[in-house]
């Protein structure tokens, strides 16, 4: 593997130039006439001044709006009449920083923006906001990135005047619950558009979006590493009569203004922004921005889990039986999930109960021990759930601590949520998580966040919204927990996939990412979710949670074999399981374990189809991973509801034509030997006879 490429530069001669060289990306920014100002990208490499008389920079002046960033502050546009004050570049073996400091004449305040690039096509970007004052400030709007993408000139280099045909933007069409990770493509036209989540729109979209250039290949990428509202804006800026057309891209934090309150002499930190370039199609960005996002999170645990929650008796005997089901599939994580802490027969009542983080005793009458010690005496490792962050009404806690709970905007309590803005609340949460962690021996802590994403976004007493403030906390809280629990894994969860964002995943080994397992959705939700996250991050169920109403069993295990492995229990307590069932389970669990876990953390995945909504019409889905040297890899292929045909042709992309490989059906078990070269050339043959079922392709470079 090549050594990673990056170099922060800085010139003053002219005017102040600050180049970002990551990969083969290029990103220059000038400072001039008080304001920074984005000169543009390069995905092949070339600085934007590599004609020293002739720059491709963008001219700011065609841009309205041409800051880098926007940061309002009591009502003033602080993006403008600025004083350069200092330009650091601190590097290290895999990345370099670099840190511009600028200081307002329009207000007491010092901004500081740390641009962080690592070898990959994107860079990461935050402020620092310092308040140089004895008062308080107001920040009112805050764009993490800004300004100009580029300009195409319409007479050099094209015939076809159809401006709605230059560009399309990729992103995830649905905001609800159960329907996380739709992935979609939409023509740009004219005019702005706004992709908003988790603030004017529910929390269940991702915050990412893919900008594709349709005239010159480039294809641009970013998320916003935040947990809370944000908002993507793409500003289309063109007409059939003019010769120009101009694009720009704004990725916003959004909520209630002020967004807060900035305590004088305070530095406030904001959240990340994530930006990167390929010349390329999809495959190519997403799997850009996973080698990006893997230096940027924690390694990932791949045990394979299994869990039981309330949808099933969570008595003691009924545990230890599918602790031995789990232990007999392959299981190497046992999750007590939500309802644990219920009455028996009430767990159900899991959300009233919520906050109760105590064995009933009519449930476990020696405590979770039994189970923990049982749990671990099979081999496999011991987890249990949390919503620290919500109590619900039955919870012991409710009627004596009322000041804990946040309010929403109309100054009332909300249902659960408490106020992670209030110190106590904050410190309870903290280590009830850690007393849960110690006195029942866990190795793994599940954290899940549910109730309305509208709860977060209260007023404070000085007016402003306490949403940023919130998820600064929650992020510091399981920052803190990480570091006193080095060795427990720690995995996420909001309710499916409400909080799957780049901020808060720096705190978590992986994620839930939907609660829907029932096909042809489940498949489509793994689809999207791996292009937002690495698939390693991505975790998906195997039986359980009503998945078992349609598809079939095979397709059920498939849509996990490519992320994440989680399992459920495939016969109820004291029935005998069915020996069929339980071969296929171990069977393609070893698959896992021996074949595809080894390469998945550095896997490259490429999207054969894409686009949910196509895909939904067409009744097929399929998705690929394969080793970084292609040497091996995995192919799933499902049909969803009425599929046009029972064979596809699917020509592997993470294959080198200069190999042999050993390919095996799994339906069949049936192995034959092919060139890389037929299978680029030919593809694959895959048939599959009926709707929601599948088929898993395997193949391995032979040795010859």
């Amino acid at each position: 593997m090549k050594n990673p490429y990056f170099k922060i530069e800085f010139s003053d001669k002219n005017e102040l130039c600050f180049s970002y060289r990551s990969g083969m990306m290029v990103y220059e920014e000038v400072f001039s006439d008080g304001m920074l100002l984005p000169c543009g990208y390069n995905a092949s490499g070339y600085p934007l001044n590599v004609l020293q008389n002739i720059t491709t920079r963008l001219d700011s002046t065609n841009w309205q709006e041409p800051s880098s960033f926007n940061i309002e502050l009591d009502g003033q546009s602080v993006d403008f009449r600025l004083r350069f004050v200092d330009f650091t570049v601190n590097e290290t073996e895999n990345s370099a920083e670099g840190i511009l400091t600028l200081e307002s004449e329009l207000k007491p305040v010092r901004i500081k923006m740390y641009t962080i690039i690592d070898g990959t096509q994107m860079f990461s970007r935050y402020f620092e906001i310092e308040n140089l004052s004895s008062d308080k400030m107001n920040l009112s709007r805050l764009c993490l990135l800004s300004g100009g993408l580029e300009n195409i000139q319409k007479n050099r280099f094209i015939y076809d005047n159809n401006i709605e045909n230059f560009y399309s933007l990729g992103y995830f069409e649905n905001t609800h619950w159960a329907r996380e990770g739709l992935f979609t493509w939409r023509k740009v036209t004219p005019d702005t558009l706004t992709i908003d989540s988790r603030f004017l729109r529910d929390r269940f979209r991702h915050p990412l979006v893919f900008l594709k250039n349709n005239v010159n290949g480039l294809m641009y990428f970013s998320q916003i590493a935040y947990s809370g509202g944000c908002r993507f804006s793409v500003d289309y800026n063109a007409t059939r009569e003019d010769d120009d057309t101009y694009i720009s891209l704004k990725a916003e934090i959004t909520s209630y203004n002020p967004l807060c309150v900035i305590e004088p002499y305070e530095k406030f930190r904001t959240p990340e922004i994530h930006m990167g370039v390929v010349m390329g199609g999809l495959d190519e960005a997403v799997n850009e921005m996973h080698s990006h996002t893997r230096k940027c999170l924690p390694e990932t645990n791949l045990l394979v889990g299994f869990g039981m929650g309330a949808e099933h008796d969570m008595s003691v005997e009924c545990t230890k039986d599918y602790m031995r089901q789990a232990a007999e599939m392959g299981a190497e994580v046992f999750l007590v999930d939500a309802g644990w802490y219920c009455p028996p027969g009430e767990q159900m009542k899991w959300g009233e109960y919520c906050g109760d983080n105590f064995p009933h005793p009519d449930r476990y009458h020696d405590g979770i021990k039994e189970i923990s010690d049982y749990c671990h005496k099979l081999g496999m490792k011991f987890c249990m759930w949390a919503d620290i962050e919500n109590m619900g009404n039955l919870a012991k806690l409710r009627n004596e601590k009322p000041e804990w709970f946040a309010n929403d905007i109309y100054g009332r309590s909300t249902d659960s949520l408490i106020d992670m803005t209030n110190p106590e609340a904050v410190l309870w949460c903290e280590n009830e998580l850690a007393r849960m962690i110690e006195e029942y021996n866990m190795d793994m802590l599940r954290v899940d966040n549910n109730g309305s994403f509208r709860n977060y976004y209260g007023i404070g007493k000085d007016g402003d919204c306490l949403s940023l403030r919130r998820f600064n906390v929650i992020y510091k809280t399981y920052d803190n927990l990480k570091k006193r629990f080095p060795d427990v894994i720690f995995e996420n969860c909001a309710g499916g996939g409400g909080r799957t964002d780049l901020g808060l995943m720096r705190y978590f080994s992986h994620t839930w990412v939907s609660d829907n397992q029932r096909s042809p959705y489940s498949v489509m939700i793994t689809n999207g979710m791996t292009m937002a996250l690495p698939p390693e991050k991505v975790d998906r169920l195997f039986a359980g949670m009503g998945c078992h109403d349609q598809g079939s069993f095979d397709l059920h295990m498939r849509n996990t074999m490519l992320g994440h492995m989680s399992l459920n229990t495939i016969a109820p307590c004291g029935c005998e399981v069915n020996p069929i069932q339980m071969e296929f389970v171990k069977h393609s669990v070893e698959i896992y374990k021996n074949f595809i876990r080894g390469f998945l953390p550095q896997s490259k995945i490429y999207h054969h189809t894409p686009d949910t909504v196509e895909t939904h019409k067409n009744g097929f889905s399929c998705l690929e991973i394969a080793s970084e040297c292609k040497t091996k890899g995995v192919i799933a292929a499902f049909t969803l509801v009425s599929p046009g045909t029972d064979v596809y042709t699917v020509f592997p992309k993470g294959i080198n034509v200069s190999k042999t490989y050993a390919v095996t059906f799994d339906n069949s078990r049936e192995t034959f030997e092919v060139s890389g070269r037929q299978l680029m050339t030919h593809g694959i043959n895959i048939r599959i006879p009926t709707a929601l079922s599948s088929e898993l392709v395997i193949f391995e470079e032979v040795e010859l």
